[in-house]
């Protein structure tokens, strides 16, 4: 079940152990910072063959494991070798996605297979590794996925994206039900556009301008922002959160 355990009112994470997929970059790098800041020791699991460099980058307590998210051995090894370097996983956050525009009469096979694929199947098979490993293991862990405003509402030319985020939040309940008497909380967060290096490329100019009047908070999100709240919802003040999808969206959502 899920234990009280005590609030403690500076959400530490000292001596935790998480993976973040897409680990290397955007949202999932902001996340390591803010985790590693937090004391939680790092495994960045990432297609950037540069991901344990940049994993050391941090220090000591953090390595890479470069791979394929969609390749079905990756998430045992991604497990292995964070067990191997600091002893056991506490903590999931499942960063990695792609998104493919297009009109839906329009969008082609391998843009939406590859965008499920990524998005929805890569977060599930990972998740579901980390979930057994953690039930097989009696640890009481969390586990955080990557959904999106768009898997609430529609947006157009984003009709696979739409599709993935909204299976991440149905996945997230589903695991959030299942694994909460074994001790695990699944929850997602479900950002707007987010200012990382292809935030401010996609929407810098008159679209994101016109995107951000329809929005109460008349701005976008920071990376840290998404990082924040993550951090929040692994740490024992979200002990009684669980099957919860957390949007950040600056209100648009609410219209």
């Amino acid at each position: 079940m899920l234990k009280y355990e005590g609030v403690d009112l500076n959400y530490s994470l000292e001596g935790k152990t998480a993976i973040i997929t897409g680990g290397a970059a955007g949202i999932g790098w902001a996340t390591a910072e803010f985790f590693h800041n937090k004391g939680v020791n790092l495994v960045l699991a990432d297609l950037n063959p540069e991901v344990d460099k940049l994993a050391k980058s941090l220090g000591e307590n953090a390595i890479g494991v470069p791979g394929n998210v969609c390749d079905a051995a990756y998430p045992a090894q991604v497990i292995e070798a964070g067990v191997k370097a600091f002893g056991q996983i506490d903590i999931l956050v499942n960063c990695a996605g792609i998104v493919a525009l297009e009109d839906a009469e329009l969008i082609s096979a391998d843009d939406w297979n590859r965008t499920i694929s990524i998005n929805l199947s890569a977060s599930f098979f990972m998740a579901q590794a980390v979930g057994k490993y953690m039930i097989d293991n009696k640890i009481n862990g969390s586990i955080v996925n990557m959904a999106s405003q768009a898997g609430v509402i529609a947006l157009d030319k984003h009709v696979a994206y739409c599709a993935s985020k909204g299976g991440i939040i149905a996945m997230t309940k589903v695991m959030a039900k299942e694994w909460g008497p074994k001790g695990i909380r699944v929850n997602c967060v479900s950002p707007t556009v987010v200012l990382t290096a292809l935030g401010h490329k996609a929407w810098d100019g008159p679209v994101g301008d016109a995107f951000k009047k329809e929005m109460p908070s008349e701005r976008f999100a920071e990376p840290e922002e998404i990082a924040a709240a993550i951090a929040f919802l692994c740490s024992k003040g979200a002990g009684m959160i669980t099957g919860h999808n957390l949007l950040i969206d600056g209100g648009f959502t609410i219209k």
